[in-house]
């Protein structure tokens, strides 16, 4: 990449710690890239103090300790918990919010910056165990929200978590904020879960796909284009830890209560929204083999990528095509 090309990326572009993860900001006009980061900002802060599950001051570690009584929360929290119980309805609860029980005894109980990497000696979880399965099964259905009433009821033992919805949620709201308040095109991306809103630039937003949204431009991969909407990865591979010995991951499938076993190494799939995506890409590791025929049922564009390395895409995604080294470099 030319100095100059360089330096009109950067003004392009920010990239900065939230909720957690990694946030980048692009905007199609460097000259509002402040106000819009100013945007996006305000609106992951306040996604962070209602939805968090590692702040206790949040309202949703309120709702978790309520031990079954409703609880008052405001309009944010409200609109998280439906997005995260219409991604369990769309997928016969393979995308379940009260996995959260789960997520802590496979030691998923802080922050994640604050675990165990995994080490040489470690082993892949196992299919059940009665160290990672919660005493309360997943059960969607059982959590009562009243937007009347403005409240919600988290059944006791009961431990709610939106990581499968709500980043992409907040990419969604934060793109929508940020193109509000600067006026031009914009693209969010919150743990790689992208969001964009406002014209695109001429050539659309490019965007780098591969297992770990923290990898640099030379990580395996494929780069694509898309003029709006939505694109999420989840991956089996990326966002792991150790626990007791074993190598633990993210993504629970909620018929077992333990971290999904044979399944695709990553997936990534586009929407008309990021969180469409994120639901599509979450509830297609849960369904590992079924996946791609449900995914081209509904008309999306994926790409699987399995263990071995082999690609399987459908819905229209574009195929992978061998990058120069100097190229992916260059993104």
């Amino acid at each position: 990449m030319s100095e100059l090309a360089e330096l009109r990326a950067r003004s392009r572009s920010a990239a900065w710690q939230a909720l957690g993860t990694g946030i980048v900001l692009r905007v199609s006009d460097p000259a509002m890239l402040e106000r819009a980061r100013g945007a996006v900002e305000r609106e992951l802060a306040a996604v962070d103090l209602a939805c968090s599950r590692f702040r206790a001051d949040s309202e949703l570690s309120r709702a978790n300790r309520a031990e079954g009584r409703a609880v008052s929360v405001g309009p944010l929290l409200l609109e998280a918990l439906e997005v995260a119980l219409r991604a369990a309805a769309l997928t016969d609860g393979d995308v379940d919010p009260t996995v959260g029980r789960a997520l802590e005894l496979a030691g998923y109980d802080r922050d994640f910056r604050e675990l165990s990497p995994p080490t040489a000696q470690t082993t892949p979880p196992p299919p059940r165990s009665s160290l990672i399965s919660a005493s309360v099964r997943a059960d969607w259905r059982a959590v009562a929200v009243d937007r009347a009433r403005a409240t919600v009821r988290v059944p006791a033992g009961m431990h709610l978590d939106l990581g499968a919805s709500a980043k992409a949620w907040a990419a969604d709201r934060a793109a929508r904020a940020a193109a509000d308040a600067g006026g031009c095109g914009v693209l969010v991306s919150v743990g790689g879960d992208i969001a964009t809103c406002g014209p695109a630039p001429e050539s659309g937003w490019r965007i780098r796909v591969t297992d770990d949204h923290r990898s640099d431009a030379a990580a395996e991969g494929q780069t694509i284009s898309i003029r709006s909407g939505g694109i999420a990865t989840s991956s089996t591979m990326a966002r792991r830890w150790q626990h007791a010995g074993r190598t633990m991951h993210h993504i629970i499938d909620p018929a077992t209560g333990a971290p999904v076993r044979a399944s695709w190494r990553t997936v990534s799939v586009a929407a008309a929204s990021a969180t469409d995506a994120n639901i599509a890409t979450t509830a297609a590791i849960v369904r590992a083999s079924a996946a791609p025929s449900w995914l081209a049922g509904l008309g999306l564009p994926a790409r699987l990528l399995a263990w071995n390395g082999e690609i399987t895409t459908v819905g229209g995604w574009p195929a992978d095509r061998a990058e120069p080294a100097e190229r992916r470099l260059a993104q």
